[in-house]
C-alpha cells in the first residue's frame, strides 16, 4: 500500500506569505486585504489569517481607511511596515568598497563606501576592511532592533555558483575563493557579479515597496542593462528576472567584439566594446592618462571637463565611443530582442544628450525597425545601483522563504 505524503502547512503558509508579499511590493498603491485575495487567488479567510501574521510580526500595519466611489464601508489598506527587517548589500568595485543595509519599505538605514583606486589590491586587505566596515553597521542596526535577513555581495566579475570568483581582471584577481572571507561565511553573503545586482536595483517591487521615481520600467518588464565603469558589465532581464545562462555568464556585452582587428581588450580578444567604450579606453583615448593612472578620479573628472568644454579629444573619444557602444547595443537587441536599454555607470554623467543619440542611431539600424521603438535610458538607481541590488538579494530571502523569520 502506498504511503500518502501529508501536507506541509509551513511550506504551504511560507507560499502563501510569499505570494502576498510579492503583490504587495509590486502594487502601485496599498491594496486591502480584499483586493489582494483578489489579486493572488487566495480565499479571503486565508488572506486574512496571513495579514493577522504579518501584523503581529510588525512586518505590516493597516493604513488609512480609503472611500471608494462606490457606496458602502471605506476599504482599508494593508502597507508594508518598515524598521524591522533588512538586507544588507555589500560591494568590492574598481572605484572602491562599501555596504548598504536597505528596508524592505524601501528606505535606507545606513549606509558606508570608500572610493579608491582598487587596481592591483590584495583581497585579503579589502574582504578584512569591508568585515570591520559591516560590523559596523550590524552593531547600529541591532541597537534600531531591526533583522538582517539576508545579504548580497556584488563583485565587478565572473562568479561561480560555488562562490568563487573566477576573474576580475579589472582588479587583477582570478580564482579567488570567497568563502574563505570571514564577512562571507558569517553573512552567508550570496555573491554575484555587480551589473546583475544593478539591474535588480531598477526593477520596481523587486524586493522593496514601489517607489513613485521606478517608472522607466515595470516589474514584468525585459530590458538590457549595460554598467559602464573602468570596464564594461551587462545583463539581461527577461519578465522582471535576470536571465542568468547556463553557466551564469549571460550578458557580458562588454565582451562582444565589434572589430576583428580593434584594439587589444584586456581579456586577451580583440575589438571588445569594453576596449572602446569603457571608462579607461575613454580617457587614454581622449590623451588625459594612460595605464593605472586612466583609471584614477582625477583622470574621469579631468574627461567629464573637457566633455563639458567641449575640447576636441574629449569630444572625438566619446563620438568614437558612442559609435560602438550603438553597435554592440543594436547586435544585442536584435539577439535578445527587447525594446529597452538602461545605460549605468559613468556613461550617466554624459546625460540624456548621449541616450538620446543612441536611441536614434539604435531606431535606425534594428533588424526590424518599423516593428519596434528601441529606447535607451538612463536609469533611475544611478547611485551605487550593485549596492542597493545586493541589498535586495538579502531581501529577497525573506520574500521568498517568510516563515524562517517569522512565528505563526
Amino acid at each position: 500500500m502506498a504511503v500518502l505524503r501529508s501536507i506541509n502547512q509551513d511550506g504551504l503558509r511560507s507560499h502563501n506569505l510569499s505570494v502576498m508579499l510579492d503583490t504587495m511590493l509590486r502594487a502601485r498603491k496599498p491594496m486591502s486585504r480584499a483586493d489582494l485575495a483578489k489579486e493572488t487567488g487566495l480565499t479571503k479567510a486565508t488572506m486574512s489569517l496571513l495579514a493577522s501574521m504579518l501584523i503581529a510580526n510588525g512586518i505590516a500595519e493597516e493604513g488609512k481607511p480609503q472611500s471608494s466611489a462606490n457606496y458602502g464601508r471605506p476599504s482599508t489598506p494593508l502597507v508594508v511596515r518598515g524598521g524591522r527587517i533588512c538586507g544588507l548589500g555589500l560591494q568590492i568595485n574598481t572605484d572602491g568598497y562599501g555596504c548598504l543595509a536597505l528596508d524592505i519599505s524601501g528606505d535606507t538605514l545606513g549606509r558606508e563606501w570608500i572610493s579608491a583606486d582598487m587596481t592591483g589590491s590584495d583581497p585579503d586587505d579589502i574582504f578584512a576592511k569591508l568585515d570591520g566596515m559591516v560590523k559596523s553597521l550590524e552593531k547600529q542596526l541591532k541597537r534600531r532592533g531591526c533583522e538582517i535577513v539576508g545579504s548580497g555581495l556584488a563583485l565587478p566579475g565572473v562568479v561561480t555558483e560555488g562562490k568563487c570568483l573566477l576573474m576580475a581582471r579589472n582588479l587583477g584577481w582570478e580564482n579567488v575563493d570567497l568563502g574563505r572571507f570571514d564577512v562571507v561565511r558569517r553573512l552567508d553573503a550570496a555573491p554575484g557579479n555587480e551589473a546583475k545586482m544593478a539591474a535588480l536595483a531598477q526593477i520596481p517591487g523587486y524586493a522593496t515597496v514601489r517607489a513613485d521615481f521606478l517608472d522607466v520600467v515595470d516589474r514584468t518588464d525585459s530590458f538590457i542593462y549595460l554598467s559602464t565603469d573602468i570596464g564594461i558589465g551587462g545583463a539581461v532581464v527577461r519578465d522582471g528576472e535576470v536571465v542568468p545562462g547556463s553557466h551564469g555568464f549571460a550578458g557580458e556585452i562588454g565582451h562582444l567584439s565589434i572589430s576583428m582587428n580593434g584594439p587589444v581588450c584586456r581579456c586577451g580578444r580583440r575589438g571588445c566594446l569594453e576596449a572602446f567604450a569603457g571608462r579607461l579606453a575613454l580617457i587614454e583615448a581622449a590623451g588625459i592618462a594612460r595605464g593605472d593612472q586612466a583609471s584614477s578620479a582625477e583622470a574621469l573628472e579631468r574627461f567629464l571637463q573637457g566633455w563639458h568644454h567641449r575640447e576636441h579629444a574629449v569630444v572625438e573619444s566619446v563620438e568614437q565611443a558612442t559609435a560602438a557602444l550603438a553597435s554592440a547595443i543594436i547586435s544585442a537587441v536584435n539577439l535578445i530582442d527587447v525594446d529597452t536599454v538602461l545605460l549605468g555607470g559613468a556613461w550617466t554623467n554624459f546625460g540624456n544628450e548621449l541616450t538620446d543619440e543612441l536611441t536614434k542611431r539604435l531606431r535606425a539600424h534594428i533588424l526590424v525597425h518599423s516593428a519596434m521603438q528601441v529606447s535607451v535610458f538612463l536609469p533611475p538607481v544611478s547611485d551605487h545601483p550593485s549596492l542597493y541590488g545586493a541589498a535586495e538579494i538579502g531581501l529577497r530571502r525573506f520574500i521568498d522563504d517568510p516563515m524562517r523569520f517569522i512565528t505563526a
